[in-house]
């Protein structure tokens, strides 16, 4: 099955520019754990969730577009992983199971939510009682002539560490590894 799109972003996201390995290092996956990855887009970190977490674990690979869902499905099933759930979700609804998820993980995604401290609320119910958010976003930086700033395609790091805050969140972890974007951790306040 070929999908230009869903593999054009497996191709940025394998790029080792942008530090793929060292990202599923920071994330300290564990056998067994659930993972939710929001905005999964073609599943580069779907499929490789699904190898760490192994076959006692779940991934949920989570999107609006069902193409890049019927994507993955395939790229799974190619690869032999029978643990991974493909979730159509909505803008503002990203439709996972109560207390289940131990990691969200969200790349390049935040800059596309109208409303994320609203979204960011909703996601604690799919949140084990010690479950963490991960957020990769793009800087603000990289000069007037980059796409991402160019296009609002970017949410500065501030801003998503206070918005987290206001949505019951705390900071656990910033990266500072990644050239081009943010890298943080947070659990939720209790």
């Amino acid at each position: 099955m070929r999908n230009f799109e869903a593999g054009l972003f497996n191709r940025k996201a394998a790029d080792p520019k942008n530090k793929p390995n060292e990202i599923i290092n920071a994330l300290t996956l564990q056998y067994g754990q659930k993972i939710a990855d929001i905005g999964a887009g073609g599943g580069y970190f779907a499929l490789r969730f699904a190898e760490a977490v192994g076959k006692g674990g779940r991934v949920f690979a989570v999107d609006t577009n069902p193409k890049f869902l019927e994507y993955i499905r395939h790229c799974a099933e190619e690869n032999g992983f029978e643990n991974i759930e493909t979730v159509l979700a909505t803008e503002d609804a990203p439709n996972l199971p109560s207390k289940s998820i131990d990691l969200i993980f969200m790349r390049n995604v935040c800059h596309h939510l109208t409303n994320r401290v609203e979204y960011f609320k909703k996601l604690k119910n799919a949140l084990k009682p010690n479950g963490r958010i991960a957020i990769i976003e793009y800087k603000s930086s990289g000069g007037r002539f980059s796409f991402h700033i160019r296009f609002g395609h970017y949410v500065p790091k501030e801003t998503l560490n206070a918005e987290m805050k206001e949505a019951g969140y705390k900071l656990v972890k910033d990266f500072d590894f990644l050239p081009e974007q943010s890298f943080m951790i947070f659990s939720l306040t209790i």
